[in-house]
């Protein structure tokens, strides 16, 4: 990709240690894919206890543990870097959310020698086949089960936390919580409702939160821009244009539609890179002009 002519400057955050206005002024175009990063807290009784740390704090750390990095090396210029040193070893471990970045958590954990894992999902458990809800070609929304479960967690569905419960001292030593009954619609759980005398402590020295994420950050590069934002906190840009409110500024990915998967980021980053090409080349695509050289040369 260097060798295609693309400069690639690390340890850079725009809004943080790089000016925006200085990337107004130099450059033609912006594209913002900076991604959803902000994480969905569970804002409930004990929060602020030792021991909760969202998912990607405890990831990011162990990351860089395993690359022979300083865990907290560079924390001046990351956004969310966790306060202190997360480890899973010798406590009891609770995953709240099902998720792949949940997933993440539970084999992290388990090569870190926790006492004990559990993952906790709010809805109920998915089932393992396709069902008269799920006629192909939909999307099926199946149990999925990971090498990282596979190395060893407890799973447990349609199950709400309801408070954080310290010892002496203001550290985690338990989760209270509730099982779910569910009331489904159309083959998806739509409403639940507490189960009565279901109500109970778990031990949990350590708690992480993978809940998925909220929208972009919206601290430093962002509101510096002071761009437009859709009703869900995102980067408002136009799905067939994907250009801001700002004359030379995109954004595309999960920046643009939040949180998603991969396989939209590649695509939204293919459209928008033709978007702003033809913004550069006067609404030509550099597809055409190269069709039109093609032309002439025959």
């Amino acid at each position: 990709m260097k060798e295609e002519g693309i400069i690639f400057k690390c340890l850079s955050n725009v809004g943080v240690n790089v000016h925006i206005n200085d990337l107004l002024r130099e450059f033609n175009a912006i594209v913002l894919t900076g991604g959803s990063t902000v994480p969905r807290d569970l804002d409930i009784p004990g929060r602020n206890l030792n021991g909760i740390h969202f998912a990607m704090d405890f990831l990011k750390q162990n990351n860089k543990r395993v690359a022979g990095k300083d865990p907290f090396a560079d924390a001046t210029i990351e956004s969310n870097i966790a306060t202190g040193e997360i480890i899973a070893g010798g406590k009891n471990v609770i995953v709240i959310g099902g998720g792949d970045t949940g997933s993440d958590c539970v084999g992290t954990s388990n090569r870190q020698n926790a006492a004990s894992i559990t993952q906790f999902e709010l809805l109920p458990k998915p089932p393992v086949d396709r069902n008269e809800f799920m006629p192909w070609p939909t999307y099926p929304m199946l149990l999925k089960t990971t090498t990282s479960h596979e190395e060893g967690c407890e799973r447990q569905w349609a199950i709400a936390t309801k408070e954080f419960i310290g010892d002496e001292n203001g550290n985690l030593k338990a989760l209270k919580i509730v099982d779910l009954e569910w009331k489904i619609v159309g083959g998806r759980a739509a409403q639940f409702i507490e189960v009565q005398g279901s109500e109970r402590e778990i031990a949990c020295e350590l708690a992480l939160l993978a809940m998925g994420f909220l929208h972009p950050q919206h601290e430093g590069l962002v509101r510096e821009l002071d761009i437009e934002l859709d009703s869900r906190g995102n980067v408002k840009a136009s799905e067939k244009e994907y250009r801001t409110n700002l004359p030379k500024v995109f954004a595309a990915g999960d920046m643009r539609r939040g949180q998603s998967l991969v396989v939209w980021a590649i695509s939204e980053g293919r459209e928008c890179a033709r978007k702003v090409d033809e913004f550069l080349n006067n609404n030509v695509s550099l597809l055409e002009t190269k069709d039109a050289a093609a032309a002439l040369q025959m």
